[in-house]
């Protein structure tokens, strides 16, 4: 009955038991068993050397990949609706000591390589003007819209042609993979990316999310960072354990997969009260308020996203059943 987040979900049970397994005696911080296997673990999946780290947030993936990238006085081009400008309270700039969030528009909160350009285009090249560092894109975007490898790779074109990083805001970048069907390696750094904040607490995780340099030398100062920051865990063992759970056996692709298919399921009954093509597993639909009223009355949770419109998000654990009972109430309203 709830479907206003899916960092509400529970977590997965085969999460805990990797959690049980590494309740022994290891070396602190990340120089345990575990954390030394996330290199590997992300290499082989994304098919090139990596460097990874855990945090346990993240907010703080985002602002630390961004920190790596972006000296105080410059700035982060991202859409006005990226996540690391409406919900992060500011810590971009906190982690960053003060660079700038330039903020663009476009639809479905997507970035084009063309306003990009445009807006590096518009800026001075003089010290009067902050001068950006880095683009960061989010996907599956703040609506729900999955970018493909081909436009990351057109955004990749215009950063490097202006010297600026690419990094990819990946909450529900499971999702994003399970629905183009490419591998991790097509959607970011075969496509430009530089760095990706590779979310699993949405996607039936607990506390710990993954920081992924395909831009080795990023990684350097950025664990000086992380430990600065207060993320640098004393039994980051337990960390890791529950990334190395999630990458077994491809469960993270599984879990986005399930929520994905339940996403589909409520989209079809809403049909034309949607709002956005639904590409992940966040639904964004038109309802008055009697009729987010009656839904809320029947004992169905979600978040209100503007007059008249709602946000609905399909978690790995809701099965069919579980969903199909909201799809049938929308198809009456």
């Amino acid at each position: 009955m709830r479907f206003f987040s899916d960092n509400a979900a529970s977590v997965h049970p085969k999460l805990l038991e990797s959690l049980v397994e590494a309740n022994g005696q290891d070396t602190a911080y990340d120089g345990d068993g575990l954390s030394a296997r996330l290199n590997g673990a992300f290499s082989d999946l994304f098919e090139t050397e990596v460097e990874a780290m855990w945090v346990a947030t993240g907010t703080a993936a985002n602002s630390l990949g961004l920190a790596a990238m972006c000296q105080p006085h410059q700035g982060v081009i991202c859409h006005r609706e990226a996540h690391i400008e409406q919900d992060e309270a500011g810590a971009p700039g906190f982690y960053t000591g003060g660079a700038k969030l330039m903020l663009l528009d476009g639809q479905g909160a997507k970035l084009s390589p063309e306003s990009v350009e445009a807006c590096c285009a518009a800026i001075r090249d003089d010290v009067h003007q902050v001068q950006p560092a880095a683009v960061s894109i989010t996907n599956a975007s703040e609506y729900g819209m999955v970018y493909h490898p081909h436009e990351v790779a057109g955004l990749a074109e215009v950063c490097k042609a202006r010297g600026l990083g690419l990094h990819m805001d990946g909450a529900r970048f499971a999702n994003a993979v399970a629905t183009l069907g490419c591998s991790p390696a097509d959607l970011t750094w075969q496509a430009g990316v530089d760095a990706l904040s590779f979310g699993f607490v949405k996607n039936g995780g607990m506390s710990a999310e993954a920081l992924i340099f395909f831009d080795r030398e990023l990684a350097t100062d950025t664990r000086y960072r992380r430990k600065r920051a207060g993320h640098l865990q004393s039994k980051g063992r337990f960390l890791a354990a529950q990334i190395l759970a999630m990458l077994d056996d491809d469960l993270w692709l599984d879990n986005a997969r399930a929520a994905n298919a339940g996403a589909q399921i409520i989209a079809k009954a809403a049909g034309e009260r949607l709002i956005y093509p639904v590409e992940a597993n966040e639904i964004f639909i038109r309802l008055s308020a009697d009729e987010a009223a009656h839904l809320r009355g029947l004992g169905f949770d979600f978040y209100d996203w503007g007059a008249g419109q709602a946000r609905l998000v399909t978690s790995w654990n809701q099965s069919v059943e579980d969903i199909r009972p909201l799809a049938e109430v929308i198809v009456s309203l």
